[in-house]
């Protein structure tokens, strides 16, 4: 009796292990290819049309989007006008804004004085709350008003489905979801919202690896930090629209690189931590609409803009408040905010950094968008959150402070790679219900960020290069 249920259960095992043998990524793919096939005799033998040039015209564009040759060049092209427009578009208002909120700052100062109020409330209310404040109005604005409407036209055309599909191939490759094209396209606005996009991910495994490994696409609140240096540094040799269109091969060299980073941190957490088979993921692609332009532009720009920006308003403020408050108070004879830059700056010069850097990391924890500001006024020793009056002003500054091509590169990298921010950890902790996997969530970036920035360091020294 023993030795047939034995029998019977190697002869299961030998079944599990050929069905396994079986079911493979390519074999489920031709099963699919071909269910597809019949599919589409069946309806070319049982169904007419009278009108099929707009079926004819999907199929002839999705051989072009979803081409193995074009598809992702297309991509990347696409991506390219993105962030052209944006840069490109963004600076003029940005500096009409930054002019204005000074304005109003000036009589703001005038009423302060006028009701002889202590100087330490007009330094916490104008010189950090609302200098803070207004100076990530100025910075996410103008950016967020380009990029969600220009975005939001490639979703109401129909293109994005054709992103997902063509990097399918790649994230399951590195045993994650295809669907996660979608959570990290939404990434580029705002990593926190993205964190409750990947609820459409329907393995938990799936859906963890994109909550771990979104954060690696720079979100809005990183767009100013990273367009101003490589405006100031990579392409500070052109003029023009040259140096736009370096500014934007610069930017899109950064996104791809931390593509290239999700792709490998999804791969070793999928045979790590997270280790499973990637379900099969069947997309039925729409077809393709002609945007409503005017609709589209007005909900993009005043939901999602206003809605990331009030975001970011309301976690920005405190931290102004917070680094006004670092920078005013001495102890022994040296204020709170020098105290941290000294204790941090052995660890900073190691990284091609320095102390100042990652204090505004720091401090910027709860919203990116502080971490120039803050970086200025430590520079400046002003004890007050600086705006500068021109780029040019602002690339000296870096410069008196020993900047260099190699400080400006890996500032970039280490804002890229960094932890999130704490909206967006606080909504891994609501998706996850876990401290675990949102310390893990801290941890990953963190360490990969202060890895690279080293590495890079020490082989810009080792080559002579610093």
């Amino acid at each position: 009796m023993e030795s047939q249920s034995l029998d019977q259960n190697q002869l299961l095992e030998e079944i599990l292990h050929q069905a396994e043998k079986l079911s493979t990524s390519d074999s489920r793919d031709r099963i699919v290819e071909k269910l597809y096939q019949n599919s589409s005799q069946l309806v070319q033998a049982g169904v007419t049309y009278t009108k099929n040039k707009h079926s004819q015209r999907t199929e002839k564009l999705d051989a072009i989007f979803t081409s193995p040759i074009l598809g992702f060049p297309i991509m990347l092209v696409m991506l390219g006008v993105v962030f052209y427009l944006t840069i490109a578009g963004a600076n003029v208002p940005s500096a009409m804004l930054a002019e204005f909120f000074g304005w109003i700052e000036g009589y703001l100062t005038l009423f302060f004085e006028m009701i002889n109020a202590p100087e330490w409330l007009h330094g916490v209310l104008v010189l950090g709350f609302y200098r803070g404040t207004t100076w990530v109005i100025s910075v996410m604005l103008p950016p967020m008003a380009i990029f969600f409407p220009t975005f939001a036209l490639f979703e109401n055309y129909g293109y994005l489905p054709r992103v997902a599909f063509n990097m399918d191939r790649l994230f399951k490759s590195v045993g994650a979801h295809g669907k996660q094209s979608l959570t990290m396209a939404m990434g580029f606005g705002c990593n926190a919202a993205a964190m409750m996009s990947t609820r459409i991910i329907e393995s938990p495994r799936e859906r963890m690896l994109a909550i771990l490994t979104n954060n690696f696409v720079p979100c809005n609140g990183r767009w100013g930090t990273l367009i101003v240096l490589a405006s100031l540094f990579m392409a500070s040799g052109f003029t023009g629209g040259m140096a736009m269109v370096v500014t934007t091969s610069v930017i899109v060299g950064i996104v791809l690189f931390g593509i290239i980073v999700t792709f490998f941190v999804s791969w070793i957490l999928s045979k790590t931590m997270l280790k499973g088979v990637p379900t099969h993921y069947t997309l039925e692609l729409p077809p393709y609409r002609k945007p409503k332009i005017f609709d589209t532009v007005i909900r993009a720009s005043l939901t999602k803009s206003l809605s990331v920006l009030n975001r970011a308003v309301k976690v920005a403020a405190p931290a102004a408040v917070l680094t006004w408050v670092f920078a005013n108070i001495d102890i022994g004879g040296t204020s709170i905010l020098l105290h941290i830059v000294q204790f941090l700056d052995p660890l900073g010069q190691s990284l091609g950094l320095d102390g100042y850097i990652l204090m505004a990391f720091l401090i910027g924890l709860p919203a990116n968008e502080i971490v120039l500001p803050v970086l200025l006024m430590g520079y400046l020793s002003t004890g007050e959150l600086i705006d500068v009056e021109g780029i040019g002003d602002l690339k000296q500054i870096f410069l008196d402070q020993g900047w260099t091509c190699l400080t400006a590169l890996n500032m970039m990298l280490f804002s890229l790679l960094h932890y999130p921010c704490g909206t967006t950890l606080i909504n891994i902790y609501k998706e996850t219900k876990s401290k675990k996997w949102t310390f893990m969530a801290f941890m990953i970036p963190t360490v990969i960020a202060l890895l690279v920035t080293f590495v890079i360091a020490q082989l810009a020294k080792l080559l002579g290069w610093v």
